[in-house]
């Protein structure tokens, strides 16, 4: 299938997006500091150790209650998944009830229970609250762990992280976590496939023993009901429990690096950067830094009126959403500065990350700015306490962190107090600027050479976060055939250049999964250039696009566009129905690059500019010569889309190989989207009609 067509369906995808008419040239005036008034917990010890917390809340008639087990974070090793998956199967049913009936007991009440590794939680109306009380003590002590439960969540972990391979932002993620606190620490580990594939039932169980217990216990209620009615329903559901002392491990403390450094992760699919500038810091909650420093951080890159978005994506246009973001812990966690961007940019956009963060170092804030970042603080506090989980997790963290009383009720105080000084003074501490690692994951041949030229290290790693050997990195630039190897091997493999002459037109049906749906999907093609595409949903046409060698447009949901011009330039360039019939004519260029693995294949990579001037990579498989995946850039109405396509599962039309599966990523500086397409029948030269091209 021509790749030209993913162009149509990339812009379908996003060109659903709606803008609003908002005055931006005025900011709101800031109101006043809402006055917070948060009532202190009635706290209860149970003979077994559980602190029972209960704050009172008659506005509504409903209740929740969390059980959270502080353990710290917990090192899994070689196993490092087995904590989710027994989380996981904590809501896979009880040794009373399996799984459906304890669904249905709790959602005929309208009552909500979720579990996980450090507990659970159960919200209900107060009449019902004694029962999914029950429920969920029932779910904690008594979980089924049956092998079949066990099987069905280690496919679907498996299978979620097979989709996570070809995720720029999973990458990063990992990576930056990984070099950060380093890979043996339980901040810096992260699970893979070979690590859940190790793990057995008896592994998680064995992690449900040492875990889930009273040990640490914290057990908040809060809503609508009396603290004796609590502390009763507490002793009757979890009061004669018993388990096993839960120890929280303490964690090495690690350094920055001494000099900042550029961590690059080759992802050679990738059709944009995703880049993380980052530091290690140790900042308790209870420190007297943590208030001015949640202030630094929302100036440099908490939200659109930070320094970060205005810079990088208002000014230049490099991404969608440039972030910072920071965190308190008595353990050492991470201040991060991140955002993803076009490859040609990745060099430049490093450049204006440090100018940021140098700025917020060398700079005090201006008077009106720092005025409207705690007025936002103010807003989103107040808000924020409305949440009955939040106010459990005010009340838990009290006692978990021994912070005074009235922290939260002085939270606003604090924040409040914050000066400019302050700013300047935590943002030189905290936000570093000459010891940074600047983590990217991205396409290296495209972005390399640009971050090499800012003076700072490069340093090459995979995306296990495992140092890139010399050895390595050659292998990994081994060069690729020639531009007439590759396509001579390529039109011999899908069926020779005779039969390929010959084909005039392609109708293909099928469907295209998105987001948990399967829309039918309509395809016909007429030599050289025609092409005509439809999706369905619930019989009716949900979106068309065409191409009748000349002009075309499409339409979603009854609204119709001309194709681009970058479009239509694209549709031009292509002269026959496999565009590789005539790759080898003078009008085309090809530069092959290196031998890179596809999906677990070895493929020759391979940069075709057209007549127009445009460009696509092809990578085509070394033993077989099939076509693995292209990737475009294309510019639609002022946008720049990313658009990735994997063709598999090859089988034969007449004398032809076609493809029958493909695999699509839309990519913009927002964000991706994934495609998936199945194709059920192909028809050659039969089936199509000039008609279809109106």
């Amino acid at each position: 299938m021509r790749k030209i067509f993913f162009i149509a369906v990339g812009t379908l995808m996003i060109s659903g997006v709606f803008a609003q008419n908002i005055d931006r040239s005025h900011a709101p005036k800031a109101g006043p500091a809402p006055v917070i008034k948060l009532k202190d917990p009635a706290v209860y010890t149970l003979k077994n150790g559980i602190k029972v917390l209960v704050v009172e809340d008659h506005k509504v008639p409903s209740i929740s209650a969390s059980y959270y087990i502080y353990t710290g974070p917990v090192k899994e090793g070689e196993k490092a998944g087995a904590m989710g998956l027994m989380g996981g199967m904590l809501n896979e049913g009880t040794q009373h009830m399996s799984k459906a009936e304890f669904d249905l007991a709790a959602e005929q009440d309208g009552t909500s229970i979720s579990l996980n590794n450090n507990g659970g939680s159960v919200a209900a109306l107060d009449r019902y609250f004694d029962k999914g009380l029950g429920l969920l003590a029932d779910a904690l002590r008594y979980p089924a762990m049956q092998q079949s439960s066990f099987d069905k969540l280690k496919t679907q972990e498996l299978n979620g992280l097979k989709s996570q391979e070809k995720s720029i932002n999973a990458i990063a993620g990992n990576v930056t976590g990984a070099l950060a606190y380093g890979k043996e620490s339980p901040l810096g580990e992260f699970e893979t496939t070979e690590s859940v594939e190790k793990i057995q039932l008896a592994d998680v169980k064995d992690y449900y023993k040492k875990y889930i217990t009273p040990s640490n216990g914290y057990l908040t209620i809060v809503g609508d009901i009396k603290p004796e009615e609590a502390r009763n329903l507490a002793e009757k559901y979890f009061g004669d429990w018993t388990g096993a002392k839960v120890e929280v491990a303490k964690i090495p403390e690690v350094a920055n690096p001494a000099t900042t450094e550029i961590d690059l992760i080759d992802v050679p699919s990738a059709v944009q950067s995703v880049i993380n500038v980052t530091n290690v810091i140790s900042l308790p909650i209870d420190h007297p830094d943590y208030f001015p420093t949640l202030i630094a951080n929302q100036i440099l890159g908490g939200g659109a009126d930070a320094y970060l978005f205005k810079d990088l994506r208002e000014k230049h246009g490099f991404t969608y959403g440039a972030y910072s973001s920071v965190s308190g812990n008595i353990h050492q966690t991470r201040f991060n500065a991140n955002a993803a961007v076009r490859n040609e940019v990745t060099d430049s956009s490093v450049v204006l990350f440090m100018q940021n963060i140098q700025k917020i170092r060398d700079q005090k804030v201006p008077a009106d700015l720092l005025k409207d970042t705690k007025a936002a603080f103010n807003g989103n506090f107040a808000l924020g306490t409305e949440n009955k989980a939040r106010i459990a997790s005010f009340a838990r963290n009290i006692m978990i962190y021994n912070l005074p009383k009235d922290y939260y009720r002085t939270y606003l105080q604090k924040i409040n107090a914050v000066t400019a000084g302050d700013v300047q003074r935590v943002a030189r501490k905290y936000f570093n600027y000459a010891n940074s690692r600047i983590v990217i994951a991205g396409k290296a041949d495209s972005i390399k050479a640009g971050l090499e030229k800012l003076g700072y290290p490069v340093k090459m790693y995979d995306k296990d976060a495992n140092p890139v050997t010399a050895e390595a990195a050659a292998a990994a630039n081994k060069p690729a055939a020639s531009g007439k190897e590759v396509i001579t091997h390529y039109l011999q493999a899908i069926g020779g250049k005779e039969s390929v002459s010959k084909l005039t037109s392609i109708a293909v049906t099928g469907s295209m999964k998105i987001q948990g749906m399967d829309l039918p999907v309509t395809m016909k093609r007429m030599a050289p250039n025609k092409e005509a595409m439809e999706m369905s949903m619930n019989g009716k046409v949900v979106s068309k696009s065409v191409f009748n060698g000349t002009t075309g447009y499409q339409m979603q949901m009854g609204q119709k566009k001309d194709l681009s011009a970058d479009q239509l330039e694209r549709y031009k360039d292509s002269k026959s129905l496999i565009p590789q019939l005539h790759y080898l004519e003078s009008d085309y260029k090809l530069v092959p690059g290196k031998v890179v693995k596809i999906n677990g294949k070895d493929a020759n990579q391979l940069t075709v500019t057209g007549p127009s001037g445009k460009s696509s990579v092809e990578y085509y498989d070394v033993n077989t010569g099939l076509l693995l995946r292209s990737e475009i850039s294309s510019d639609v109405n002022g946008q720049s889309i990313q658009i990735r396509t994997d063709y598999g599962d090859y089988k034969k039309v007449g004398n032809l190989m076609m493809n029958y599966s493909q695999a699509m990523t839309v990519s913009t500086g927002q964000g991706s989207q994934e495609m998936a397409f199945t194709f059920t029948d192909y028809k050659i030269n039969e089936g199509v009609t000039e008609a279809d091209f109106q």
